[in-house]
């Protein structure tokens, strides 16, 4: 069962000179169930051999650890999942290499990509970018601060879990989870933090409130 209360994405570059492993320990300290390998600035070895650390520590504290992007490092870690965006492998070709017991995430920001991804397959989707955010330069107009309407619509289109992500914090996150998402989604709420444990905890506090 996936706690998909407080989604942590991981990178270091956001991280205020700490390392990743040390970001994700506390993190996990302070309740995240979901742990997501990004690090999009890192070559695959890199990724990989990051990938290892996190997946011991996921593995020991029972949190779901997922990859982004990419389908071969999930597999060479024995992640939990992936999750795909737009310029990634179709879901139904992650599924058939990952296996059905995989979670393959998807992101999107409309209803109609919602709908799409839970019809391939998908098993959760991230919705954003919820809120303006300097995290993710990667995003067109239409896909930035979605806001909530957009998130309650996504509810009620699909049937499969979905966390919101973009510019999240502990004071906003309850509008999300009030708006139809099981949880939210974060880099810098955490990442920067100055106490990550305590900044997961208010999270988890703030969604655990509005459910």
């Amino acid at each position: 069962m996936v706690d998909w209360d407080v989604y942590l994405v991981t990178q270091a570059s956001l991280s205020a000179d700490r390392t990743t492993d040390e970001i994700v320990a506390e993190a996990i300290d302070g309740g995240v169930g979901v742990v997501q390998l990004r690090e999009k600035d890192r070559t695959a070895r890199e990724r990989y051999e990051l990938g290892l650390e996190l997946r011991e520590l996921t593995r020991e504290a029972g949190v779901t650890f997922v990859v982004n992007d990419r389908v071969d490092i999930a597999q060479a870690l024995d992640a939990d999942g992936v999750h795909l965006g737009d310029d990634d492998l179709p879901v139904p070709v992650a599924r058939e290499l990952l296996g059905d017991d995989a979670l393959i995430g998807r992101s999107v920001s409309t209803v109609e990509d919602a709908r799409e991804a839970a019809a391939a397959g998908a098993d959760y989707l991230g919705v954003g970018a919820v809120f303006a955010t300097g995290s993710k330069d990667d995003i067109d107009d239409d896909e930035y601060a979605v806001g909530t309407d957009r998130v309650a619509a996504i509810a009620e289109a699909v049937d499969i879990p979905f966390v919101g992500i973009g510019g999240i914090t502990a004071e906003n996150a309850a509008e999300v989870v009030e708006a139809g998402a099981d949880g939210v989604a974060v880099i810098t709420a955490i990442t920067r933090a100055d106490d990550p444990a305590a900044a997961a905890e208010a999270l988890q506090h703030a969604v655990e409130r509005s459910q």
